[in-house]
């Protein structure tokens, strides 16, 4: 298949709008929604094989015989209607910050595109990617401004009868689970059903404390440009390490597979990048705080869609992790889990801020580390338009220079995990992926 062959062509942009009347007006964003990492539009595509049993997958009104495209923008407008803050656009201060939600109906760009290749041209865009990113994801409109945009969707038909939905959504209204929450309502409704759970903004809940330091955006002066790799983790690998881990602990205790992971690239990257022994390296993850918030969010947080989470950091020397059995750090990080409730409560009391120049919110681009994320529990993996869930989803970032480590579900027909990295130099690649497939 010639390149030319693997190119995009956008057939038409257009705003779509609630489906019905929906409540004007603004609405506040909280303390973290309002958080200066919260600006951006974060990026991703799901990736959807053809379904030759499409006709079973829909019922009610849904039509079984429209085009991915047209199905999902119908029900994009539907959900509209609940998730109505979307369709509007941010309001920004003097200097640019985001302040509030303006639920002016301004509507989301939704962008229609067709590909004449087939998903297996393009090996369905596994990395590296054979088509570049931004031809499948939704472009910022000429005369709108980037930075009050909410949502902007993009879905791309192949030839196969497979296709791709790019969205690139503001971090400043939903966090991930919120996002997906969303993702899933679409779903729910382009299948003829309604979506399973109510939306509710709720940012009132959300702490506000005073005195919170607030960090800036990280930026690449004097970072390290850092290399992309992908891994396809096996199930039999997890359980083996999740067997060592409950046999150091009298065969009682239990890991999860984000811990096992995470706990061999922190331990497998702090051993290829040469730390020195006595130098201290981190370990940074966000925990989901709706359950800390249960009393004062309305239905114990179910449907909140605002960011509530936390970032949690772990910290030890470089000698003690690369010197540490894989069980032994995941205790490391199990303990750091314990501490996230009463940390938190400290955060949102205002028991942390200038005075200690503690900042759990601030991310950076200090090589010594590392960011990890759990995409695999977000909800994203789970939506379905009609055709199936996704066959794999593909977080994108623009940073470079930020050690990342992120967590997603496999392909369906390979158990397991796969761990998208992107945390050490390009010459320390080959050490850090021998490291990952080291079972001693």
């Amino acid at each position: 298949m010639a390149a030319a062959a693997k190119s995009i062509d956008r057939l038409a942009a257009r705003r779509v709008v609630p489906a019905e009347p929906t409540p004007a007006g603004p609405l506040r964003l909280s303390w973290l929604d309002r958080y200066p990492t919260q600006m951006a539009l974060i990026e991703s595509l799901h990736v959807f094989k053809p379904a030759p049993d499409r006709a079973v997958a829909v019922s009610g009104d849904a039509d079984a015989s429209a085009s991915p495209a047209k199905t999902i923008e119908k029900a994009l407008a539907k959900a509209l209607v609940s998730y109505y803050p979307l369709a509007g656009r941010l309001v920004l201060s003097e200097d640019g910050a985001q302040q509030a939600v303006d639920c002016s109906n301004a509507g989301v760009w939704f962008t229609e595109a067709a590909a004449a290749c087939t998903l297996e041209d393009v090996d369905y865009l596994e990395a590296p990617l054979m088509i570049p990113k931004d031809e499948l994801l939704p472009p910022t409109p000429a005369g709108e401004d980037e930075r009050a945009l909410v949502l902007l969707v993009q879905v791309t038909s192949f030839s196969c009868g497979g296709f791709v939905v790019g969205f690139r959504f503001s971090h400043a209204v939903a966090d991930g689970p919120g996002a997906a929450q969303f993702m899933n309502a679409i779903g729910d409704l382009a299948r003829g059903g309604e979506p399973s759970m109510e939306p509710q903004w709720g940012r009132d809940a959300i702490p506000d404390p005073a005195g919170a330091l607030v960090g800036g955006l990280p930026t690449p002066d004097g970072a390290k440009r850092l290399e992309y790799l992908a891994m396809d983790i096996s199930a039999d690998y997890i359980n083996h390490f999740k067997a060592e881990y409950a046999a150091a602990h009298g065969g009682a205790a239990w890991c999860s597979a984000f811990e096992v992971l995470i706990a061999k690239a922190w331990r497998s990257r702090t051993r290829a990048a040469g730390f020195e022994p006595d130098s201290p390296v981190h370990l940074c993850f966000a925990m989901n705080a709706r359950p800390m918030l249960g009393a004062t969010l309305a239905r114990g947080g179910a449907g909140f869609y605002g960011n509530c989470y936390y970032i949690m950091r772990v910290s030890a020397p470089a000698g003690k992790v690369a010197g540490s059995s894989v069980t032994e750090v995941v205790k490391i990080i199990k303990d750091g889990k314990r501490r996230m409730p009463a940390e938190f409560a400290r955060w949102a009391a205002g028991d942390m801020g200038a005075a200690d120049g503690v900042d759990p919110y601030q991310i950076t681009s200090d090589y010594r580390t590392l960011l990890v994320s759990d995409w695999t529990r977000l909800g994203f993996a789970e939506v379905d338009y009609g055709w199936g869930p996704p066959a794999h989803v593909v977080p994108l970032t623009n940073l470079d220079y930020i050690a990342t480590c992120i967590l997603v579900k496999p392909w369906a027909h390979k158990p397991g995990a796969r761990l998208i990295t992107q945390c050490v130099t390009p010459d320390r690649v080959a050490a850090f992926h021998e490291g990952m497939l080291d079972m001693n």
